[in-house]
């Protein structure tokens, strides 16, 4: 054999060597794609779900929804309740004024009383007169309907000067005279405590003062005495 054979003979790579090196490569290969897959794998385990993220936060914001609205209904109802109660309430004054009287004005003193003789009148004092300064409120005694209301005693005579005469439903009315001004008008109905009138000193008068009567009928002469019909109502004055 020729050097030259020989030299080229050293140079050529065993066949033992070859695989040898396929199979490491093989290997290192099979080692990294190995480990790829095992981080991927571990990422994987770690990410979390988004699908479950997702959920979760969708049964939050329906359960926070329904407590809102849970809430808002509370409140309406809430709402309702204190209108009821208040309508109920409001029905309940109502109906204590339907059926309570009080006196005609308030901070006076008690003057001519029913049944006084004296020269101003042409018979005994057909009211009770209650002294009180010029423009003092004047209430409805008790609800009804006016049914005169006007100068010249409202057509009793000169002599009650401005006046108004109201229809209660018990069928009795009650007078308020000698006014320095009326605000109201026939066939209005009032409620008890309404106001109806300023006081005054007008017709036959001795000085500013309310005359007031309770009558049987609208008209002058079917008075009773005031002060007991009021006491009967439950009303001292």
């Amino acid at each position: 054999m020729s050097k030259r054979a020989t030299f080229q003979h050293s140079r050529r790579p065993s066949v033992s060597r070859v695989r040898g090196a396929v199979v490491a490569a093989g290997l290192g290969t099979t080692m990294v794609l190995g480990a790829g897959a095992a981080f991927a794998a571990g990422a994987a385990a770690s990410a979390p779900d988004t699908a479950s993220l997702v959920s979760t936060a969708a049964a939050e914001s329906v359960a926070k929804q329904a407590t809102v609205q849970g809430k808002a209904a509370q409140a309406a109802k809430q709402a309702v309740a204190k209108k009821a109660a208040e309508a109920k309430k409001a029905a309940k004054r109502a109906a204590n004024l339907a059926t309570s009287w009080e006196a005609p004005v308030s901070h006076y003193q008690l003057s001519a009383s029913f049944g006084n003789d004296g020269s101003r009148w042409a018979h005994k004092h057909s009211g009770q007169d209650f002294a009180v300064p010029i423009g003092t409120r004047v209430e409805a005694a008790h609800s009804g309907v006016v049914v005169k209301a006007g100068p010249n005693g409202g057509g009793d005579g000169p002599a009650y000067g401005n006046a108004i005469v109201i229809k209660h439903s018990n069928g009795m009315y009650s007078q308020y005279a000698h006014l320095s001004q009326i605000d109201v008008r026939i066939g209005q109905a009032v409620q008890t405590g309404e106001k109806i009138a300023l006081s005054g000193n007008t017709g036959n008068s001795s000085g500013p003062h309310l005359h007031f009567e309770i009558r049987h009928t609208a008209n002058y002469g079917s008075a009773v005495n005031p002060v007991m019909f009021l006491q009967k109502e439950g009303v001292t004055v």
